[in-house]
């Protein structure tokens, strides 16, 4: 079940009816509104993917002057041929975000040349608390996905700077690294990557945990099908799946797949999937661990995050995931 949403074929799009995610048809579901906060790729990307699944109305918003509202424009008028009925809109203005019942997270930098990861981290936090700023202004009870990166760290900043309980604060890491994990299975195997699921826990990035014992296709433990040795390769290229996209296209990241994982992760919220899925969530004591945000499995539902799933770790896979977790307690002590 995990990271496999299955839903009603409610989307006229065939994009999204072959992905296996979408909402209603234009109607009353269609009042729900989502803000996307950075109309970069990734952002424009998620505002596409929310309307070609007819999910919600969708807001763009960023400082330039002009980009939202022309990329809000340009997908407003695919509208007709791509088969929905979404509104969207883009804004400089955080007002615009108002009565939103979801805000997605994508404002930050990329690192630069010459710029050291201390610097991206300061510029990045400067940025989400401008971010933050606007959206207490506007929209205070709206839940929170935080895909702006570092991930867990910036979860973890929205979170203390919105004041809202941490079930409706939550980061897009997992479902992406999961993601990412079936489709190179898939094409090790052969197989159809529908077949497959599985389960990346931990921080995003270099320090993320893969599990083969919970990743399966159709139902069958990938430890049954591959080699020690090629479930190891593939769990490496996994955690270097963004920095493999990044070295291809020499400039800019990757933003299909990671605004893919996003709207995945709106679809289960706004029509109260109760998908299980890996999460960047808000830990209290669950795997040893305290007031950190770090990647696990959790229910995703209307209520946000409604469970945090403690499966059982061997030793080794729970000293994994301790230790990505203490990466950025680390850079949380630094900031505070």
């Amino acid at each position: 079940m995990i990271l496999k949403i299955d839903v009603e074929q409610g989307a006229s799009s065939p994009f999204f009816v072959a992905a296996g995610f979408g909402g209603s048809e234009r109607g009353t579901d269609m009042q729900k509104k989502v803000t996307v906060v950075g109309a970069g790729n990734v952002g424009a990307a998620c505002a596409q993917y929310l309307a070609e699944g007819n999910l919600s109305d969708v807001v763009l918003i960023d400082v330039i002057e002009g980009l939202p509202q022309g990329k809000a424009l340009d997908l407003t008028q695919a509208g007709p041929i791509r088969g929905y009925d979404a509104k969207v809109t883009g804004s400089n203005d955080y007002a615009a975000a108002a009565g939103s019942s979801l805000v997605i997270i994508t404002a930050g930098i990329a690192r630069k040349p010459g710029m050291s990861r201390e610097d991206l981290l300061n510029t990045n936090i400067q940025i989400m608390d401008a971010v933050m700023a606007g959206i207490k202004a506007h929209c205070p009870n709206a839940m929170l996905l935080v895909v702006s990166n570092p991930l867990d760290v910036m979860t973890y900043r929205a979170w203390k700077k919105s004041g809202l309980p941490p079930h409706m604060v939550f980061g897009q890491a997992g479902v992406l690294d999961s993601t990412r994990f079936r489709t190179f299975v898939a094409m090790e195997l052969g197989c159809a990557m529908t077949e497959t699921q599985a389960m990346v826990l931990g921080g995003h990035g270099d320090s993320m945990v893969p599990l083969p014992r919970y990743t399966t296709v159709s139902g069958i433990p990938i430890t049954e099908l591959l080699s020690k040795e090629r479930i190891e390769a593939i769990a490496q290229r996994t955690r270097d799946g963004g920095a493999e996209i990044v070295r291809l296209l020499k400039s800019g990241s990757a933003y299909y797949a990671p605004a893919a994982s996003t709207v995945a992760m709106a679809d289960a919220i706004l029509n109260d999937r109760k998908t299980i899925l890996a999460a960047s969530a808000y830990l209290s004591g669950q795997y040893g661990l305290k007031d950190v945000y770090i990647g696990v499995p959790v229910t995703l539902g209307a209520g946000g995050v409604e469970k945090i799933h403690e499966l059982k770790l061997d030793k080794p896979e729970l000293e994994a995931l301790q230790k990505s977790a203490s990466v950025y307690k680390e850079i949380i002590a630094s900031l505070s």
